[in-house]
C-alpha cells in the first residue's frame, strides 16, 4: 500500500517532520491502524484525518463525534481510545489510553 503523507497547516506547525506508523495493541500485538505521526513526541491522540489505514477508519473527521465508537483492538476488544474534540486546534481526534499502543 502507497500513502501520501498530508501537507498542511498542522504538519507546518509541528516542525514540517512527519511518518508513518504502523500501530499495534500492547495487550496482543494485533494491528490496529497506520497513523501520520507529524513532530516529535509521544503519541497521546490520534487526529481523525492522520489515519490511513484500515478503511473503515478513514475520513472519520466527516462524521459526528457522537456516531463514532471507542477505538477497540480487533482481536482482543481491549479499549485503546475515546474520540473526543481537540479543543485548542478544534480537531476531532482519540484520546489514547497511556502506553495502550505500540510503535512499528
Amino acid at each position: 500500500m502507497n500513502f501520501k503523507l498530508k501537507k498542511d497547516k498542522y504538519k507546518t506547525a509541528r516542525g514540517k517532520y512527519s511518518r508513518l506508523l504502523n500501530l499495534s495493541c500492547r495487550i496482543c500485538g494485533n494491528f490496529v491502524l497506520i497513523y501520520q505521526k507529524d513532530g516529535p513526541g509521544n503519541i497521546r491522540r490520534l487526529y481523525f484525518d492522520r489515519i490511513f489505514h484500515p478503511q473503515n477508519m478513514v475520513n472519520l473527521e466527516s462524521k459526528s463525534l457522537s456516531s463514532v465508537n471507542i477505538l477497540k483492538c480487533q482481536n482482543c476488544k481491549e479499549e485503546i481510545g475515546t474520540p473526543y474534540l481537540y479543543k485548542k486546534e478544534k480537531r476531532k481526534a482519540f484520546k489514547i489510553y497511556q502506553d495502550a499502543l505500540i510503535k512499528k
